[in-house]
């Protein structure tokens, strides 16, 4: 029986990402995906939904190119090219996954991979083909799927579509209720309703986005009702029923039932980790809610049995599941890495975009920090003049003694650019003079930043402060 170093189970960024950083340190690697390279987030998640996203931005661009000089008519949306160019895009990343495993010399094997009593993974290929491979060491990479929702109806066989769905759609539905007002929900609703959809939102907590500052969702909350989207916050889903061509969707907000007629119902309020089928208990894995459990070097209770990504839980995102697969990928092949998630920027690709990182001024206050807040409209910054996108502004949370920087939160264009700075920002633990200090080119979106931190201490240049002490 031959023998690998490591055997990564999944594809997608956490174990795609793994496989290169082991083969960069001179592992002997073996990949195994049931699917297709690039996971959820390639496949079915992050790259086709910004791909859409960018699509209806260049639409509602062109439908407003008047108010520059701009004479465009017959702008229509063909949606086929839509999706195809959409599955283009897909494509060319997989084909460029497969080429980067290739190049290092990764052996990729397509079958689903099951781990046995003694160590070794079993490979089912679906084909009637099964073989046995013996690793030293094994990262669980095998990422999450889709939650299903315990409300009466919501299993029905038609008319209830899942957001992934969303990104394959054939047709623009009249009318659509989304249940799930986080990231996923969001971006959905914002490429439908740019797209022509009537569509409602619910989310079940206080405000849409409910990780997100409280301020900033309710300036996106506005732009959603702008754009006709009704926005449900605070409400519950209680039932779905078939009504002629459509559903009708009994909501109820705590003081009183209401009833939605909608053609479609789709359903985006999260994932949960993907464990099913991969043999945890035959080898000693422990899991919480799914969640495999694993220490800050992603570790699990299993000797040698490593795991990273979404299948652990957490902050689900892919750029967390690269730097987890890198992390369990050097500490498999011998060295001694933790995890560090303290400056994870969160991005929202809706319409204004926002994006954040650290603590919001609520959980801040919840912590017991005394704090100063910065802040800076966009409809003051030249530049979101220039690009006719001023809605939203950039705010700063920061801890009265000391001046550490607590959190950055953003809503407006391309904020999901701009939390780069901060985020390195707080992963130095740099000081609000530092960006004073710091020169930020004329025009530019990052003035915005600048200025929120010159607004600390209220000696803002281009917008009154509020903060200004009195003289």
């Amino acid at each position: 029986m031959e023998e690998r170093n490591l055997l990564i189970i999944g594809g997608g960024p956490a174990g795609y990402i793994a496989a290169i950083r082991a083969a960069q340190l001179g592992g002997k690697i073996t990949l195994v995906e049931y699917d297709t390279l690039g996971g959820t987030c390639l496949n079915r998640g992050c790259v086709p939904s910004k791909c859409l996203l960018h699509n209806v931005e260049l639409y509602q661009s062109m439908q407003e190119a008047g108010q520059y000089g701009i004479n465009a008519t017959g702008v229509n949306i063909d949606l086929a090219k839509m999706m195809a160019r959409k599955n283009a895009v897909i494509s060319t990343h997989v084909s460029g996954v497969q080429n980067l495993l290739k190049a290092n010399k990764i052996e990729v094997i397509k079958g689903r991979a099951e781990l046995t009593p003694s160590r070794q993974v079993a490979i089912d290929d679906g084909q009637g083909q099964k073989q046995i491979i013996q690793a030293q060491k094994i990262i669980l990479a095998t990422g999450a799927k889709p939650i299903t929702l315990p409300i009466p109806g919501a299993d029905s066989p038609s008319g209830i579509i899942d957001a992934e769905s969303v990104l394959n759609l054939d047709y623009i539905p009249k009318s659509l209720l989304m249940i799930g007002g986080g990231v996923i929900g969001v971006e959905m609703t914002t490429i439908l309703a740019k797209l022509g959809c009537q569509v409602s939102i619910v989310e079940m907590l206080p405000h849409i986005l409910p990780l997100e500052d409280a301020e900033l969702t309710a300036i996106l909350s506005k732009a959603l009702k702008d754009d006709g989207v009704q926005v449900y916050e605070g409400t519950k889903v209680s039932q779905i029923e078939d009504a002629g061509n459509g559903k009708t969707v009994t909501i109820s907000d705590g003081e009183g039932e209401k009833k939605l007629e909608v053609e479609v119902v789709a359903i985006a309020v999260g994932y949960r980790p993907n464990t099913d089928g991969i043999g945890l208990e035959e080898t000693g894995v422990t899991s919480d809610k799914g969640a495999i459990q694993v220490n800050e070097h992603l570790e699990t209770d299993a000797p040698d049995i490593y795991a990273a990504g979404d299948v652990i839980g957490g902050m689900m995102l892919a750029y967390v599941a690269m730097e987890e697969g890198i992390v369990a990928a050097e500490n498999a092949l011998g060295r001694n890495l933790t995890i560090d998630y303290q400056a994870v920027p969160k991005c929202t690709f809706s319409l204004p975009e926002l994006a954040s990182v650290g603590l919001t001024s609520a959980e801040a206050v919840a912590q017991e920090y005394q704090i100063q807040v910065g802040r800076f409209p966009f409809a003051a910054n030249s530049m979101a003049t220039i690009l006719g996108e001023r809605r939203g502004l950039v705010k700063i949370v920061t801890e009265l003694k000391y001046g550490q920087i607590l959190g950055v939160h953003i809503i407006g264009p391309r904020a999901t650019d701009l939390i780069a700075e901060a985020t390195l920002a707080m992963k130095l633990e740099v000081t609000p003079h530092d960006i004073v200090t710091t020169l930020h080119s004329h025009p530019s979106l990052s003035e915005a930043l600048h200025e929120a931190t010159l607004d600390i201490t209220g000696e803002t240049r281009h917008y009154p402060s509020q903060n200004r002490p009195a003289t």
